[in-house]
């Protein structure tokens, strides 16, 4: 059900408030570009930093503006699993197709307490959960035979967006649920080798900015066009490395800023990207030959 690219929406802002207006040109471009999906209000689109009403609202609007053309998956995750349930029935709601799932972060819950939290949340709703395994910044790792675990209680987790950044794992994770869950890459850098594993596709931040490239990547892997596929992945690659220059999404919206998309602005405690690292982006996306204004 959740099979190609799906772009991790970053959230423009103007003056501190969402910048609705941008919003709408930045919908049109990935529907464009030809994605999957969009996925508003993940860590990408800074979803720590915006209040419980702007998180609704972001949605709906993304919903309406997509008009079932592509998948939408909402970012619904919390450290809180009562808030996480509020947020996704709230997505649920609006219309959306599935709602993503982060680890619980800075709490660190045990393997028993990821299944708990995460079976609580899909019974709650009656849409397709989408997990999220990213130690690096939640602090716990959702081991293989926990997710197995979870799988033989609830019917609606179908796709897992993991991004552990180990391959030993991905690998030992498809083989006990490949056969009853979509894997797709969390980190844009590794997305032919995720391929050649067994991966389904990709839930990307460079997609923001290069929707239909990192699209043709995963049609020409699936078409079976491999060569290609690897061609076009290895010219992406410096890109993917400038994505992260600095924490993400400060590079991605910096060089949505230099093509024209939006402004970089963020929210506390993130910071628009530094002078030096603005100047290695910027060479990474005129080699590439990214137009910028």
């Amino acid at each position: 059900m959740f099979e190609g690219v799906y772009t991790a929406l970053i959230t423009p802002f103007r003056n501190g408030n969402i910048d609705y207006e941008a919003l709408e040109k930045l919908v049109a471009f990935q529907i464009e570009g030809g994605v999957d999906g969009i996925v508003p209000m993940g860590t990408t689109g800074e979803s720590p930093t915006v209040s419980f009403e702007e998180h609704k609202e972001f949605i709906k609007r993304v919903v309406s503006l997509v008009r079932g053309r592509v998948r939408v998956v909402a970012g619904t995750g919390a450290n809180s699993t009562k808030e996480a349930i509020w947020l996704s029935r709230e997505a649920e709601e609006a219309g959306v197709d599935g709602v993503l799932q982060v680890n619980p972060y800075y709490n660190k819950p045990t393997q028993r307490g990821l299944i708990a939290h995460f079976e609580s949340v899909a019974k709650s709703i009656g849409i397709p959960v989408v997990l999220y395994n990213i130690p690096g910044r939640t602090g716990v790792n959702f081991l293989p035979a926990s997710v197995k675990e979870l799988l033989s209680r609830v019917d609606n987790v179908v796709a897992m967006k993991e991004a552990s950044g180990d391959i030993i794992q991905m690998m030992e994770l498809y083989e006990l649920c490949g056969d009853r869950l979509t894997l797709l890459s969390g980190d844009d850098n590794i997305l032919l080798p995720f391929l050649s594993i067994g991966g389904r596709g990709v839930i990307s931040v460079l997609s923001n900015l290069l929707p239909a490239d990192v699209k043709r990547v995963v049609t020409s892997y699936n078409e079976g066009k491999i060569d290609e596929a690897r061609k076009l992945f290895y010219r992406l690659i410096p890109l993917c490395r400038a994505m992260f220059l600095e924490t993400n999404p400060i590079p991605v919206k910096a060089a949505m800023a230099m093509a024209g998309h939006c402004t970089d602005d963020m929210r506390l405690p993130l910071m628009p990207l530094s002078d030096d690292n603005r100047v290695k982006l910027r060479k990474a996306l005129l080699d590439y030959g990214v137009a910028l204004t």
